[in-house]
Protein backbone atom coordinates (compact mmCIF):
# COMPACT_ATOMS: atom_id res chain seq x y z
CA UNK A 1 0.00 0.00 0.00
CA UNK A 2 1.14 3.91 -0.43
CA UNK A 3 1.33 5.49 2.17
CA UNK A 4 -0.21 9.31 1.70
CA UNK A 5 -0.28 12.42 3.42
CA UNK A 6 -2.60 15.74 3.25
CA UNK A 7 -0.68 18.78 4.09
CA UNK A 8 -3.82 21.28 4.87
CA UNK A 9 -6.18 18.31 5.25
CA UNK A 10 -8.60 21.01 7.12
CA UNK A 11 -9.12 23.49 3.89
CA UNK A 12 -12.42 22.36 1.19
CA UNK A 13 -9.87 21.16 -1.26
CA UNK A 14 -7.55 19.01 1.45
CA UNK A 15 -11.24 17.51 3.02
CA UNK A 16 -11.38 16.58 -0.69
CA UNK A 17 -8.38 15.05 -1.06
CA UNK A 18 -9.02 12.78 2.39
CA UNK A 19 -12.18 12.29 1.03
CA UNK A 20 -11.40 10.86 -1.97
CA UNK A 21 -7.65 8.67 -0.66
CA UNK A 22 -10.15 7.52 2.24
CA UNK A 23 -11.32 4.83 -0.21
CA UNK A 24 -8.59 4.66 -2.44
CA UNK A 25 -8.24 0.71 -3.11
CA UNK A 26 -4.28 0.88 -3.61
CA UNK A 27 -3.57 3.75 0.08
CA UNK A 28 -3.32 4.26 3.22
CA UNK A 29 -3.73 7.54 4.70
CA UNK A 30 -0.86 7.97 7.40
CA UNK A 31 -0.47 11.68 8.30
CA UNK A 32 -3.03 14.93 7.92
CA UNK A 33 -1.41 17.92 8.98
CA UNK A 34 -3.26 21.63 9.64
CA UNK A 35 -2.58 24.67 11.00
CA UNK A 36 -5.28 25.63 12.80
CA UNK A 37 -6.99 22.32 13.66
CA UNK A 38 -4.07 20.82 15.00
CA UNK A 39 -4.93 18.07 17.41
CA UNK A 40 -8.52 17.53 16.24
CA UNK A 41 -9.46 14.32 14.65
CA UNK A 42 -10.18 14.93 11.48
CA UNK A 43 -14.10 13.38 11.87
CA UNK A 44 -14.66 16.72 14.30
CA UNK A 45 -13.63 18.77 11.98
CA UNK A 46 -15.84 16.82 9.00
CA UNK A 47 -18.29 14.51 11.25
CA UNK A 48 -19.61 13.25 7.78
CA UNK A 49 -16.42 11.14 7.73
CA UNK A 50 -17.18 9.35 11.08
CA UNK A 51 -16.20 6.01 10.24
CA UNK A 52 -13.92 6.86 7.37
CA UNK A 53 -11.10 8.78 8.86
CA UNK A 54 -10.11 9.07 12.57
CA UNK A 55 -6.57 10.40 11.54
CA UNK A 56 -5.60 13.68 13.82
CA UNK A 57 -4.56 16.66 12.27
CA UNK A 58 -1.13 17.66 13.56
CA UNK A 59 0.92 20.19 13.02
CA UNK A 60 3.11 20.01 10.02
CA UNK A 61 6.69 18.21 10.90
CA UNK A 62 8.60 17.85 7.72
CA UNK A 63 11.05 14.74 9.77
CA UNK A 64 7.37 13.21 11.17
CA UNK A 65 5.80 13.26 7.55
CA UNK A 66 9.43 11.67 5.94
CA UNK A 67 9.18 8.20 8.88
CA UNK A 68 5.13 7.90 7.60
CA UNK A 69 4.69 8.79 4.42
CA UNK A 70 5.50 8.04 0.50
CA UNK A 71 3.40 10.93 -1.08
CA UNK A 72 2.23 13.81 0.10
CA UNK A 73 -0.39 16.38 -1.23
CA UNK A 74 -0.01 20.35 -0.20
CA UNK A 75 -3.52 21.68 -0.33
CA UNK A 76 -1.92 25.40 1.30
CA UNK A 77 -2.30 28.95 -0.24
CA UNK A 78 0.23 30.07 -2.61
CA UNK A 79 3.84 31.13 -0.67
CA UNK A 80 3.73 28.51 1.86
CA UNK A 81 4.62 25.11 -0.24
CA UNK A 82 7.57 26.53 -1.80
CA UNK A 83 9.23 26.71 1.85
CA UNK A 84 8.54 23.18 2.39
CA UNK A 85 8.30 21.48 -0.80
CA UNK A 86 12.31 22.01 -1.52
CA UNK A 87 12.86 19.99 2.16
CA UNK A 88 10.15 17.19 1.16
CA UNK A 89 11.50 16.44 -1.87
CA UNK A 90 15.26 16.16 -0.46
CA UNK A 91 13.82 13.32 2.01
CA UNK A 92 12.77 11.46 -0.89
CA UNK A 93 8.79 12.02 -1.11
CA UNK A 94 6.93 12.64 -4.22
CA UNK A 95 4.77 15.91 -4.00
CA UNK A 96 1.80 17.06 -5.54
CA UNK A 97 0.98 20.72 -4.89
CA UNK A 98 -2.29 22.11 -5.31
CA UNK A 99 -1.11 25.86 -4.93
CA UNK A 100 -0.05 28.24 -7.96
CA UNK A 101 3.27 27.80 -6.79
CA UNK A 102 4.79 25.23 -9.38
CA UNK A 103 2.35 25.86 -11.86
CA UNK A 104 5.07 28.43 -13.58
CA UNK A 105 8.21 27.28 -15.73
CA UNK A 106 8.54 31.23 -15.12
CA UNK A 107 10.04 32.58 -11.95
CA UNK A 108 8.85 35.86 -13.36
CA UNK A 109 5.74 34.98 -14.88
CA UNK A 110 5.07 33.55 -11.17
CA UNK A 111 6.28 36.72 -9.15
CA UNK A 112 4.32 39.18 -11.96
CA UNK A 113 1.08 37.89 -10.36
CA UNK A 114 1.67 35.94 -6.81
CA UNK A 115 4.77 37.05 -4.88
CA UNK A 116 8.97 36.25 -4.91
CA UNK A 117 9.27 32.61 -5.42
CA UNK A 118 11.66 31.13 -2.99
CA UNK A 119 12.31 27.26 -4.86
CA UNK A 120 12.99 29.02 -8.41
CA UNK A 121 15.20 26.04 -8.93
CA UNK A 122 12.28 23.72 -8.72
CA UNK A 123 9.76 25.16 -11.66
CA UNK A 124 11.99 23.09 -14.36
CA UNK A 125 11.94 20.02 -12.68
CA UNK A 126 8.18 20.41 -11.95
CA UNK A 127 5.64 19.29 -14.59
CA UNK A 128 2.22 20.66 -15.27
CA UNK A 129 -0.57 18.27 -13.92
CA UNK A 130 -3.12 18.50 -16.79
CA UNK A 131 -3.70 14.66 -16.77
CA UNK A 132 -4.92 14.68 -20.26
CA UNK A 133 -2.06 17.02 -21.87
CA UNK A 134 1.10 16.47 -19.99
CA UNK A 135 0.70 12.92 -18.91
CA UNK A 136 3.69 11.19 -20.43
CA UNK A 137 5.46 14.18 -18.52
CA UNK A 138 3.71 13.52 -15.17
CA UNK A 139 4.76 9.04 -15.08
CA UNK A 140 7.49 9.29 -13.17
CA UNK A 141 7.85 12.97 -12.01
CA UNK A 142 8.45 13.82 -8.05
CA UNK A 143 6.91 16.99 -7.93
CA UNK A 144 3.51 18.04 -10.01
CA UNK A 145 1.95 21.49 -9.85
CA UNK A 146 -1.43 20.64 -10.01
CA UNK A 147 -3.78 23.20 -12.34
CA UNK A 148 -6.21 25.34 -11.08
CA UNK A 149 -9.74 24.79 -11.11
CA UNK A 150 -10.59 27.74 -13.77
CA UNK A 151 -7.49 26.52 -15.82
CA UNK A 152 -8.57 23.00 -16.16
CA UNK A 153 -11.98 24.27 -17.20
CA UNK A 154 -10.77 26.08 -20.20
CA UNK A 155 -7.70 24.48 -21.09
CA UNK A 156 -9.50 20.79 -21.53
CA UNK A 157 -11.60 22.19 -24.51
CA UNK A 158 -9.30 24.70 -26.07
CA UNK A 159 -5.89 22.59 -25.72
CA UNK A 160 -6.45 20.11 -28.87
CA UNK A 161 -8.01 22.84 -30.93
CA UNK A 162 -5.20 24.94 -30.24
CA UNK A 163 -2.71 22.37 -31.09
CA UNK A 164 -4.50 21.65 -34.61
CA UNK A 165 -4.54 25.24 -35.31
CA UNK A 166 -8.19 25.10 -36.04
CA UNK A 167 -9.04 28.29 -34.36
CA UNK A 168 -8.24 32.21 -34.91
CA UNK A 169 -6.55 32.39 -31.95
CA UNK A 170 -6.22 36.41 -31.93
CA UNK A 171 -10.15 35.68 -30.68
CA UNK A 172 -10.39 34.03 -27.42
CA UNK A 173 -13.07 34.67 -24.80
CA UNK A 174 -13.47 32.75 -21.50
CA UNK A 175 -16.65 33.41 -19.55
CA UNK A 176 -16.51 31.21 -16.47
CA UNK A 177 -18.85 30.95 -13.61
CA UNK A 178 -17.72 29.03 -10.32
CA UNK A 179 -19.21 28.15 -7.11
CA UNK A 180 -18.25 29.53 -3.44
CA UNK A 181 -15.96 26.52 -2.37
CA UNK A 182 -13.55 27.49 -4.47
CA UNK A 183 -12.64 30.53 -3.01
CA UNK A 184 -11.86 28.66 -0.01
CA UNK A 185 -12.80 27.51 3.61
CA UNK A 186 -11.46 31.22 5.36
CA UNK A 187 -13.87 33.44 5.92
CA UNK A 188 -14.64 37.19 4.19
CA UNK A 189 -17.06 39.47 3.26
CA UNK A 190 -17.15 38.51 -0.50
CA UNK A 191 -17.92 34.72 0.37
CA UNK A 192 -20.62 35.45 2.99
CA UNK A 193 -23.99 33.68 2.93
CA UNK A 194 -25.54 37.47 2.78
CA UNK A 195 -23.43 38.74 -0.07
CA UNK A 196 -23.46 35.55 -2.00
CA UNK A 197 -26.80 34.07 -2.04
CA UNK A 198 -29.37 35.81 -4.68
CA UNK A 199 -26.24 37.64 -6.41
CA UNK A 200 -24.58 36.50 -9.47
CA UNK A 201 -21.42 38.78 -10.48
CA UNK A 202 -18.42 39.00 -12.22
CA UNK A 203 -15.26 39.86 -10.26
CA UNK A 204 -11.08 40.21 -11.04
CA UNK A 205 -12.11 41.12 -14.24
CA UNK A 206 -8.97 41.61 -16.70
CA UNK A 207 -6.63 40.64 -13.10
CA UNK A 208 -7.41 37.58 -12.46
CA UNK A 209 -4.42 35.69 -11.43
CA UNK A 210 -4.84 32.50 -13.30
CA UNK A 211 -5.29 33.92 -16.54
CA UNK A 212 -1.38 33.28 -17.42
CA UNK A 213 -1.77 30.27 -16.22
CA UNK A 214 -3.74 29.59 -18.48
CA UNK A 215 -1.97 31.80 -21.56
CA UNK A 216 1.68 30.29 -20.59
CA UNK A 217 -0.23 26.62 -21.24
CA UNK A 218 -1.96 27.94 -24.46
CA UNK A 219 0.88 29.58 -25.88
CA UNK A 220 2.64 26.19 -25.00
CA UNK A 221 0.17 24.30 -27.48
CA UNK A 222 0.12 26.60 -29.92
CA UNK A 223 4.22 27.27 -30.17
CA UNK A 224 4.11 31.20 -30.05
CA UNK A 225 2.32 33.79 -27.27
CA UNK A 226 -1.16 33.72 -27.01
CA UNK A 227 -3.85 36.29 -24.62
CA UNK A 228 -7.04 35.48 -23.51
CA UNK A 229 -10.01 37.72 -22.35
CA UNK A 230 -10.88 35.58 -19.06
CA UNK A 231 -14.15 36.68 -16.73
CA UNK A 232 -14.90 34.73 -13.55
CA UNK A 233 -18.00 35.04 -11.79
CA UNK A 234 -19.34 34.19 -8.50
CA UNK A 235 -22.58 32.05 -8.46
CA UNK A 236 -24.39 31.09 -5.31
CA UNK A 237 -24.01 27.55 -5.01
CA UNK A 238 -21.42 25.59 -2.99
CA UNK A 239 -19.50 23.25 -6.02
CA UNK A 240 -19.43 23.26 -9.37
CA UNK A 241 -17.88 25.08 -12.34
CA UNK A 242 -19.33 25.88 -16.20
CA UNK A 243 -17.09 27.88 -18.60
CA UNK A 244 -18.47 29.08 -21.93
CA UNK A 245 -15.73 29.69 -24.23
CA UNK A 246 -16.01 31.64 -27.63
CA UNK A 247 -13.75 31.90 -30.70
CA UNK A 248 -13.30 32.05 -33.96
CA UNK A 249 -12.91 28.91 -36.58
CA UNK A 250 -10.81 29.15 -39.23
CA UNK A 251 -11.92 29.63 -42.90
CA UNK A 252 -13.57 26.48 -44.04
CA UNK A 253 -13.22 24.83 -40.36
CA UNK A 254 -16.33 22.77 -39.41
CA UNK A 255 -18.13 21.20 -36.59
CA UNK A 256 -17.50 18.18 -37.55
CA UNK A 257 -13.65 18.94 -37.83
CA UNK A 258 -14.20 20.48 -34.32
CA UNK A 259 -15.75 17.04 -32.81
CA UNK A 260 -13.44 14.65 -34.46
CA UNK A 261 -9.90 16.78 -33.03
CA UNK A 262 -11.62 16.77 -29.73
CA UNK A 263 -12.25 12.97 -30.45
CA UNK A 264 -8.68 11.69 -31.63
CA UNK A 265 -7.17 13.79 -28.57
CA UNK A 266 -9.39 12.24 -26.33
CA UNK A 267 -10.01 9.05 -27.16
CA UNK A 268 -9.65 6.57 -24.22
CA UNK A 269 -9.34 9.27 -21.85
CA UNK A 270 -11.82 8.13 -18.89
CA UNK A 271 -12.64 11.64 -17.51
CA UNK A 272 -13.37 13.42 -20.31
CA UNK A 273 -16.92 13.20 -21.94
CA UNK A 274 -18.04 14.64 -25.07
CA UNK A 275 -21.37 16.09 -25.22
CA UNK A 276 -21.83 17.10 -28.99
CA UNK A 277 -23.80 20.24 -28.90
CA UNK A 278 -25.57 19.41 -25.57
CA UNK A 279 -24.36 22.25 -22.90
CA UNK A 280 -22.22 20.91 -20.27
CA UNK A 281 -23.61 21.03 -17.18
CA UNK A 282 -22.13 21.06 -13.50
CA UNK A 283 -25.06 18.92 -12.20
CA UNK A 284 -23.98 16.01 -14.43
CA UNK A 285 -19.93 15.94 -12.64
CA UNK A 286 -21.31 16.77 -9.16
CA UNK A 287 -18.51 14.73 -6.84
CA UNK A 288 -16.78 13.42 -9.69
CA UNK A 289 -13.69 13.47 -11.36
CA UNK A 290 -15.46 14.41 -14.90
CA UNK A 291 -14.53 17.22 -17.05
CA UNK A 292 -18.03 17.48 -19.60
CA UNK A 293 -17.64 19.29 -22.82
CA UNK A 294 -20.19 20.55 -25.30
CA UNK A 295 -19.54 22.47 -28.85
CA UNK A 296 -21.21 24.36 -31.59
CA UNK A 297 -20.75 26.70 -33.87
CA UNK A 298 -23.16 29.57 -34.28
CA UNK A 299 -24.47 29.86 -37.72
CA UNK A 300 -25.45 33.58 -37.84
CA UNK A 301 -21.73 34.56 -36.60
CA UNK A 302 -19.63 31.76 -37.54
CA UNK A 303 -18.08 31.69 -34.13
CA UNK A 304 -17.32 28.38 -32.12
CA UNK A 305 -18.63 27.83 -28.80
CA UNK A 306 -17.12 25.67 -26.22
CA UNK A 307 -18.95 24.54 -22.88
CA UNK A 308 -17.21 23.08 -20.00
CA UNK A 309 -18.53 21.88 -16.58
CA UNK A 310 -16.15 20.33 -13.85
CA UNK A 311 -17.05 19.83 -10.37
CA UNK A 312 -14.41 22.34 -8.73
CA UNK A 313 -13.14 20.34 -5.97
CA UNK A 314 -12.42 17.74 -7.92
CA UNK A 315 -11.60 17.86 -11.66
CA UNK A 316 -10.39 21.30 -10.10
CA UNK A 317 -8.30 20.21 -7.24
CA UNK A 318 -8.32 17.13 -5.35
CA UNK A 319 -9.48 14.69 -7.70
CA UNK A 320 -6.92 15.67 -10.51
CA UNK A 321 -4.33 15.72 -7.70
CA UNK A 322 -4.99 12.06 -6.96
CA UNK A 323 -5.51 11.52 -11.50
CA UNK A 324 -1.81 12.66 -11.38
CA UNK A 325 -0.54 11.25 -7.94
CA UNK A 326 -2.22 7.45 -10.36
CA UNK A 327 -0.18 8.66 -13.24
CA UNK A 328 3.12 9.58 -11.50
CA UNK A 329 3.20 6.18 -9.48
CA UNK A 330 1.95 4.22 -12.53
CA UNK A 331 -1.03 3.17 -11.09
CA UNK A 332 -4.39 2.92 -13.61
CA UNK A 333 -5.44 6.61 -13.08
CA UNK A 334 -8.77 6.04 -12.68
CA UNK A 335 -7.69 3.98 -9.29
CA UNK A 336 -9.97 5.62 -6.25
CA UNK A 337 -11.58 7.99 -8.70
CA UNK A 338 -14.31 5.69 -9.94
CA UNK A 339 -17.80 6.56 -7.80
CA UNK A 340 -21.06 6.72 -10.15
CA UNK A 341 -21.88 9.85 -10.44
CA UNK A 342 -25.21 11.25 -8.53
CA UNK A 343 -28.54 11.41 -11.14
CA UNK A 344 -29.30 14.88 -9.25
Amino acid sequence: MIRVGVIGASGYAGAELVRILASHPKVTLTALTCRTDAGQRFDQIYPSMTGWVELVCEAYDAERLAKSVDVVFTALPHKLPMAIVPELLAKGLRVVDLSADFRFKSAEAYEAHYQPHTARELLDRAVYGLCEVYGDQIRGADLVGNPGCYPTSVLLPLVPIVKADLIDTDLLIADAKSGVSGAGRGANATTHFCHVNESFKAYKVGGHRHTPEMEAILSDAAGRPLHLNFVPHLVPMTRGMETTIYTQPRSGVTIEQIAECLHTFYAGRPFVRLRGETPADTLHVKGTNFCDIGYKIDRCNGRLILMSAIDNLVKGAAGQAVQNMNIMLGLPETEGLGPCPYPL
